[in-house]
């Protein structure tokens, strides 16, 4: 078993259908009154690529993927259609807040933060891509390979001296998400002379 630090195909993905998924369990009381709990501290992201399928050769393209990865055996990257940058526009060095500094840390877990007000998430993200990382300290911008690093295995980043105490962190950034195929078995139907069909390429996130 092994990661392989290769995206999936980006013009397959971005026909995928999918998102995150939480695990809630619901028990109804005599009242009527329900009690929730969720199983899970993270979501974890489900997608079904077989919608970007739409032709042969995108079909040739997948089982030679589908192949090296020895099916749900070796994870890749995967390209969220809607949900793969800190924000939806440009990014900025001051998307998401990464906390402050304590004068002695010097590697900070890249996080993605969704909503604000009621109880926010806070994403780790564990596959950044390394050259659109964006930084700053307290407001100023640092400069990428001599003010930091970034290892876009683990999303950990690296600063070259420890922010000061109560300096305020921020970062954006682009990141792909770790899969795995859902499956061990395609099954393909030709349609076409140049069409085909996969009805199903399940993908899964893999949570570390």
């Amino acid at each position: 078993m092994a990661f392989h630090h290769i995206r999936f195909p980006i013009n397959i993905a971005m026909g995928a259908r999918g998102g995150p998924q939480w695990s809630t369990d619901i028990v109804s009381l005599v009242s009527g009154a329900e009690e929730r709990n969720t199983r899970w501290a993270q979501s974890r992201r489900k997608y079904n690529a077989g919608y970007g399928v739409k032709s042969s050769a995108d079909m040739r393209q997948i089982l030679s993927f589908f192949e090296e990865r020895r099916g749900r055996f070796h994870g890749f990257l995967f390209r969220d259609p809607l949900d793969h940058s800190s924000n939806q526009e440009s990014i900025t060095p001051y998307d998401q807040d990464l906390g402050f500094g304590d004068g002695n840390q010097t590697d900070i877990q890249l996080i993605k933060h969704y909503g604000s007000a009621f109880d926010p998430y806070a994403r780790q993200i564990k596959k950044p891509i390394a050259d659109s990382v964006r930084v700053a300290v307290n407001g100023s911008e640092l400069t990428a390979g001599a003010d930091f690093t970034v290892d876009e295995t683990t999303g950990i980043l690296s600063f070259a001296s420890a922010p000061t105490s109560g300096a305020n962190l921020t970062a954006g950034f682009e990141f792909d998400v770790p899969v795995r195929f859902d499956t061990d078995h395609l099954d393909v139907e030709l349609s076409s002379f140049d069409a085909g069909l996969i009805p199903s390429i399940p993908l899964i996130e893999i949570l570390t």
